[in-house]
């Protein structure tokens, strides 16, 4: 008997013994690289029992410090990788006074290829993908067994079928277009309902399996960049998706702005980021705000999410090679950190390139948030590209009918608040706003010049994929991101080719593909300084020049033909020492008085000029 109990005590004493002992659910970031500038890095560890536990190294190349956090299901580690370290696996021992477990924790040799990292400026045409809505290149992954939504075709709200295999199938038709960049919404593991937007990620490391793998992603940046096409990474550091598991354990009390159940709500006027009146403590609650009910923010004031962002979007870029990054909600995240994310990012990737969505249709508020402003700041942003809301605004105006030439001259007229124009994404739809068509209501010459001027002033042209067709859905976010025809089973007709697109949609695709293309033959075009005359008589006149090339825009809004003197807009009045082609229109090539040319009525009119030296 006395055995017997002895024997009982002994089980109890081992099973309590194994029940503390750490264990290694998750490692993040799951890998490192050697040789990496970024070669202090935090070690996020997922499992059980390891409140108390302690990381140790079995190699001298790499040196850890244990941080110190009280939840039993995290542990926080800073591992040094030293320049011995070598591309290999590297053992860790995670102990605790019950027991131990172990870490094969790999790090990889850099890719040193030349044409990753390239960044995104003035001499790229940046296309806007919607993978969800653009091409179903794989059904195999339409249906995922144990995902919060199911594949729901004829549900605006709902999962349609496209992917990254879907993209890779139509890099040849995009070249072909003239596109040399691709900015595609998120693609990270959104397992939410109403998840097809992807701004609602609940795994930073893993691509949704209804998109594709990692390794599928790192093939559509290999196989783009072999077609001269960079790729940019909508990046989300302001909130994730409720289903996350950090909602119902947060790593630190302080990793997220307030609880499902108890949260501020967001603060969408961009003007209390700016305003140097604003009362300081609303500020902050803005930091705070939930963007929307299902989408927790993030707070980037607890160092060690501060720190896992910056690794995880290092991560990305070094894994996959990508060009650039699209940053979301750029004003609701605390400014401070976004300074910090944004140098670290550019200093371990000085060619790499940034552009922060902030949704104002203000120039001066755009301004605020750019590098290197010219107003009162305690520090910089750092950010160098900012989505031009103003210029979307004023063309979306435009095309509705509410303004004429005169305010997109006046709008542009206000870039002496930037400090860098040319570092403007200059667009007039997205997959957020009513598409240019739906304003234009197929009025063709409004569109045409409303993309005209996006391709051929300053800033950083981006189109949404479909306007090269006119599609023109708007008043419902699934109507906006409808689906390329063609890129779905069971589509009728197929718009990536002539044949598949009605007359319409094929003026509109030669149009395109027309500005497309001269934009990539004439340098002037897309490094050449932008000059604008006020518009007269409905005619707005501009020029892009550069050393002995003008080229000369002419958008006539009168139905009447026009004569216009050609030497009002070029700096050498003697046109007979000057080379003069029309660059959009070939068959008419000839002055026909002295100076003058035919500026057609509701038209556009494109002239190169090359001064003789």
């Amino acid at each position: 008997m006395k055995f017997k109990n002895v024997l009982t005590y002994l089980i109890i004493f081992t099973n309590i013994f194994y029940g503390q002992s750490p264990k290694i659910n998750k490692v993040e970031p799951p890998n490192w690289w050697s040789g990496h500038l970024f070669n202090k890095i935090q070690l996020m560890i997922y499992g059980e029992n390891l409140a108390h536990a302690n990381l140790t190294s079995l190699s001298n190349k790499i040196n850890v410090t244990s941080i110190p956090n009280k939840n039993d299901n995290y542990l926080f580690a800073e591992i040094e990788i030293t320049n011995s370290a070598e591309p290999n696996y590297y053992n860790f021992l995670l102990t605790n006074k019950f027991g131990v477990d172990t870490i094969k924790y790999q790090l990889l040799e850099r890719n040193e290829t030349e044409n990753i990292h390239q960044g995104f400026s003035t001499n790229d045409v940046i296309y806007l993908i919607f993978p969800d809505r653009f091409v179903n290149g794989d059904t195999s992954n339409d249906f995922i067994f144990n995902n919060s939504e199911e594949f729901k075709f004829n549900d605006l709200n709902g999962r349609h079928g496209g992917d990254i295999q879907g993209i890779i199938n139509k890099l040849d038709y995009l070249k072909d277009l003239g596109i040399s960049a691709i900015w595609i919404t998120p693609l990270t593991e959104n397992n939410m309902s109403m998840s097809y937007h992807g701004y609602s990620c609940t795994d930073l490391y893993k691509i949704d399996p209804r998109f594709g793998t990692n390794e599928l992603y790192k093939k559509l940046v290999y196989e783009a960049h072999k077609r001269g096409i960079k790729i940019i990474l909508d990046h989300v550091a302001n909130h994730i998706g409720s289903n996350h598991e950090w909602i119902k354990n947060p790593p630190t009390p302080t990793w997220i702005n307030g609880t499902v159940e108890n949260h501020l709500p967001a603060e969408h006027d961009k003007v209390i980021y700016v305003d140097i009146h604003a009362d300081k403590s609303k500020i902050a609650n803005a930091n705070k705000g939930w963007f929307i009910d299902t989408m927790p923010d993030l707070n980037q004031t607890d160092s060690l999410l501060a720190e896992y962002i910056i690794q995880n979007t290092i991560w990305w870029i070094e894994y996959s090679g990508l060009d650039g990054i699209r940053e979301d909600t750029y004003p609701y995240s605390d400014q401070n950190f976004m300074s910090i994310w944004a140098e670290t990012i550019l200093q371990n990737y000085p060619k790499l390139n940034i552009v922060g969505e902030v949704w104002k249709g203000d120039p001066a508020v755009l301004a605020k948030f750019q590098t290197k402003n010219y107003f009162p700041k305690e520090f910089d942003s750092n950010l160098p590209v900012v989505t031009d809301f103003a210029i979307r605004d004023v063309l979306y105006n435009y095309m509705e009918g509410k303004t004429g030439l005169l305010k997109i001259y006046e709008t542009f007229g206000q870039d002496f608040v930037y400090s860098n124009p040319d570092n403007l994404l200059t667009f007039f739809d997205n997959h957020d706003t009513d598409r240019g068509m739906y304003a234009a209501k197929w009025n063709m010459e409004k569109f045409k010049k409303a993309l005209t001027i996006v391709l051929t002033t300053r800033g950083v042209p981006q189109i949404f994929y479909g306007t090269e067709i006119g599609l023109d859905g708007g008043g419902h976010h699934g109507k906006i991101r409808e689906e390329f025809p063609g890129g779905f089973p069971n589509d009728s007709l197929n718009a990536f080719f002539e044949d598949g697109r009605n007359s319409n949609q094929n003026e509109i695709y030669n149009f395109t593909k027309k500005l497309l293309n001269l934009r990539k033959q004439n340098k002037a075009l897309r490094e050449g300084k932008f000059v604008q005359y006020c518009p007269k008589d409905d005619i707005y006149v501009y020029k892009k020049v550069l050393e002995n090339v003008e080229i000369v825009i002419f958008l006539n809004d009168k139905t009447k033909d026009n004569f216009i003197d050609l030497g009002n807009y070029t700096n050498d009045d003697d046109l007979n020492n000057m080379d003069i082609k029309n660059l959009l229109d070939e068959n008419l090539q000839k002055l026909v008085v002295k100076n003058n040319i035919i500026l057609t009525g509701n038209s556009i009119s494109i002239w190169e000029i090359k001064h003789i030296k």
